[in-house]
């Protein structure tokens, strides 16, 4: 442990260089807003090394994530507002708060205790059993959540079956609003459809937000190599028919393009 302390402080240490009269240019210059795009980077490329199961490049982000907390722990303190002790002193309490089970004498972990310690450590209780919505969150993810949460206090399907059942009626119900020219609920429905593929995702255990930008990078690769497909036989991808783009597309996707 004494080894993780002197690291972490050569990291700090590092960064207060970093920022101060005579460090780089560029550190001095952010703040905490214009920092704000990069946390969101560093989180995907985060999920990116998770997903490649390369554990060089998981230490390389896991790192890279902690630099955006120690950046804004340091911005902070020379605000004089906190520095990155008390960033870390704070989480030690919540996580000793929220495990009663663990550090307390509580029976054992429970979804609603842990709901009941969240609406107290805010100040207020919360207007539903599951929880409160986090406008925060992605949509995907949102969805997600509550359905998590639903689930926890006994809201949920009894098995898959009955979700692949639902995604076909939501998908059924947005046919039949766009068939009567229902603009008003054509949304609505795909908002019910979109939510249903979640909890699906959920029953298959798959992440909705990791499979959607895996698909999409599947479509970027698949359309990249149609293109050049079209090059290689001296085509130009605007003179073709749907058709006849539909066709290289098979024959990209009869490659096996994963």
């Amino acid at each position: 442990m004494e080894e993780v302390g002197k690291s972490f402080e050569k990291l700090v240490n590092i960064m207060k260089r970093l920022r101060s009269p005579g460090g780089c240019d560029w550190d001095r210059a952010q703040t905490h807003e214009s920092l704000k795009p990069y946390i969101i980077e560093e989180a995907y490329e985060l999920l990116n090394a998770i997903e490649s199961g390369n554990d060089e490049e998981l230490k390389e982000e896991l790192g890279d994530v902690l630099l955006q907390v120690v950046f804004h722990s340091q911005i902070a303190s020379e605000r004089g507002a906190f520095n990155i002790s008390d960033v870390v002193e704070t989480l030690c309490e919540k996580l000793i708060r929220r495990h009663p089970h663990v550090f307390g004498k509580s029976g054992g972990y429970s979804y609603k205790q842990w709901e009941d310690i969240k609406a107290k450590e805010k100040n207020k209780k919360s207007v539903s059993r599951i929880g409160d919505l986090n406008p925060a969150l992605p949509a995907l993810s949102m969805a997600r959540r509550i359905q998590e949460n639903a689930s926890a206090v006994g809201f949920d399907w009894e098995n898959v079956e009955g979700v692949f059942e639902k995604v076909l009626e939501e998908f059924e119900e947005l046919k039949k609003s766009f068939s009567e020219g229902d603009k008003g609920r054509i949304s609505e429905e795909l908002g019910d459809l979109l939510f249903s593929v979640v909890n699906l995702s959920r029953f298959l255990n798959v992440d909705p937000e990791n499979a959607l930008r895996k698909a999409t990078e599947r479509f970027w690769r698949r359309f990249r190599r149609m293109e050049e497909m079209i090059e290689k036989d001296g085509l130009k991808f605007e003179d073709l028919s749907i058709e006849e783009l539909d066709r290289y597309w098979e024959k990209v996707k009869g490659g096996d393009l994963k």
